[in-house]
């Protein structure tokens, strides 16, 4: 094969991987590997590789495949994927495995939280063993049903995650207090009076304060007043009394209960002082059985030694504990604070808005529960941070969706022409190019037709081109004039195919939502009417996108991905 077919055919390959775009890069490692020879004409070879790019990716996904398959069709074949697996877990037991899936309901989940939660859930499926969904909701200032009723939509019902048990851990509290109490009275727990200033600088310092030295009988005293709601916020905490000279700053006495009056969303008034993280979640891995801790690396091995430290207080089991590196998503905003500062600031309409990967935001757009599983086997419990481009995830969405999902035509920036001569046709269309059962869309043709702005600037005096699935024409004496309906003889000398709507037919109103919340407005083919709200069609050339909703003059989609 002469240089330049050796180009194309990479080409073509690379852009049939990536849904119709070939990268210029990668052709170029691909003509590496051809032999030693090419290696000092790359740079030569630049400006073909370019013009083939350009042009290849003027091709729609099924032009291109078309294509691929006349000039090399082995490139086609699939290689048959490995299963991926997650690793083994230490001292796991075949059924006896209990993991927690534990949110703390303050915010909107959003792809990070999905893959831990998923973790968690998938290792407890692998081992026939248990997971505990444990909403972590002891601050009552952040906790809400509304971030309840979230994660029950965008994780358990998106996700189909079906936890064995599900814990609300301001349930336990009763459990808390009775703890805290023991401890008292054992003088492993003492009610601090200092500011928060002061106690600040004296665990810095490694010093004691005149709290510290109070009986047992005095603090259980103050632990009551604190109960009996005596004093303020912020007046008082409970401490643990463990090592101020301690290298691990984490046990230098460190706070466990602290006074909050906000109502709770589930408890109401009913509890004054609420349990600190560390202590909850260490005591709640033994009310909840939990033998498998899976979580992300940023909880530090700090804390490890002071959950550590209350287990053995309380004398109860000890968790096999496996961290994986945080997830990061590539360039966008996860954290809810920020997320909420942006909807009062209306730079966002919700945690919804496409510009966010929240769960809520990720399942309107077209993203498939399925990615996550395969996301989640892919990133598994790797130490380093994942940090996760929106390539990958549109990837992974994109061969879900691609073997069936139907297409449709739709232009956004419409040029109406005229073509002589063509002729009246039915066309009749597969909605999918692959399946024999995936019923039709109809088209009518006459002379007129609308097709894009960018196709209509492409066409060159003499050139043949094609309207998709209809008829060959070409450019003369700047007209358009019909030439043929042989597809062959577009293989043979054709030039471009396009897509195209016809200007009579009854063309349907459509708007697309992107990603960065700017509005696409143009025109679809009549059959887009059979498409129903939530399904994820696509428009050929343009990208697969969901039906968001209906409305009386227009349809409207959100856009998934290219």
């Amino acid at each position: 094969m002469e240089l330049k077919g050796i180009i194309l055919k990479y080409t073509l390959q690379n852009a049939v991987k990536f849904n119709g775009k070939a990268s210029p890069g990668a052709i170029v490692g691909k003509l590496l590997n051809e032999g030693p020879g090419l290696k000092s004409k790359i740079r030569g070879l630049s400006k073909e590789i370019q013009k083939t790019v350009k042009e290849v990716n003027k091709l729609s996904l099924d032009e291109q495949i078309l294509k691929l398959k006349k000039i090399a069709p082995e490139m086609l074949e699939k290689k048959k994927a490995e299963k991926k697996e997650l690793p083994e877990l230490k001292n796991a037991v075949m059924g006896k495995v209990v993991t927690r899936i534990p949110p703390e309901p303050s915010k909107y989940n959003h792809i990070g939280h999905a893959l831990s939660f998923l973790l968690n859930y998938l290792y407890a499926k692998k081992y026939k063993g248990k997971s505990v969904l444990r909403f972590e909701d002891t601050n009552p200032t952040a906790s809400k049903q509304e971030y309840v009723d979230a994660m029950k939509k965008d994780v358990l019902e998106y996700l189909n995650i079906k936890p064995d048990k599900t814990v609300y851990v301001s349930d336990d509290m009763p459990r808390f207090y009775k703890l805290a109490e023991d401890l008292i009275k054992r003088n492993k727990a003492y009610v601090c009076f200092c500011s928060r200033e002061k106690m600040q600088d004296l665990r810095h310092k490694g010093k004691e304060c005149e709290c510290r030295n109070n009986s047992a009988e005095k603090n259980l005293e103050e632990w009551k007043n604190m109960l009996d709601r005596k004093y303020k916020e912020g007046k008082c905490v409970l401490r643990l009394k463990i090592d101020l000279k301690s290298d691990n700053h984490v046990m230098r006495d460190p706070v466990i209960f602290r006074i909050i009056y906000a109502e709770h969303y589930r408890q109401k008034n009913k509890y004054p002082v609420w349990p600190m993280y560390d202590f909850e979640n260490s005591v709640e891995e033994e009310f909840c059985g939990i033998t498998h801790i899976l979580r992300s690396s940023e909880f530090g091995k700090m804390r490890i030694e002071l959950q550590d430290y209350i287990k053995d207080l309380f004398g109860f089991k000890k968790q096999e504990i496996i961290q994986y590196g945080r997830f990061n998503v590539v360039g966008a905003i996860t954290q809810g604070r920020e997320i909420r500062e942006l909807i009062k600031e209306k730079k966002v309409v919700g945690w919804d808005d496409p510009r966010l990967v929240t769960l809520r935001a990720l399942k309107r757009r077209g993203i498939l529960p399925e990615m996550f599983y395969e996301l989640a086997l892919k990133v598994g419990l790797s130490k380093t941070p994942t940090n996760i481009d929106w390539t990958v995830i549109s990837s992974i969405n994109r061969k879900i969706l691609d073997p069936n999902s139907n297409r449709y035509f739709f232009i956004d920036d419409k040029k109406e022409i005229i073509i002589k001569g063509a002729p009246e046709m039915q066309i009749k269309i597969k909605l999918h190019p692959e399946h024999e059962g995936s019923g039709t869309r109809n088209l009518k043709t006459n002379e007129k037709f609308y097709i894009s702005k960018n196709d209509f600037k492409e066409l060159k005096e003499g050139k043949l081109y094609r309207l998709m699935h209809a008829f060959n024409f070409k450019k003369k004496s700047n007209q358009l004039v019909f030439d043929s309906k042989e597809l062959e003889k577009y293989k043979q000398k054709g030039e471009r195919i396009m897509h195209w709507l016809p200007k009579d037919e009854k063309l349907i109103n459509t708007e697309v939502l992107m990603p960065d919340a700017k509005i696409v407005k143009g025109i679809a083919e009549p059959s887009v009417k059979n498409i129903k709200i939530n399904e994820v069609i696509q428009f050929e050339r343009f990208g697969f996108c969901k039906l968001d909703s209906i409305k009386k003059d227009k349809l409207v989609f959100w856009f998934t991905h290219e």
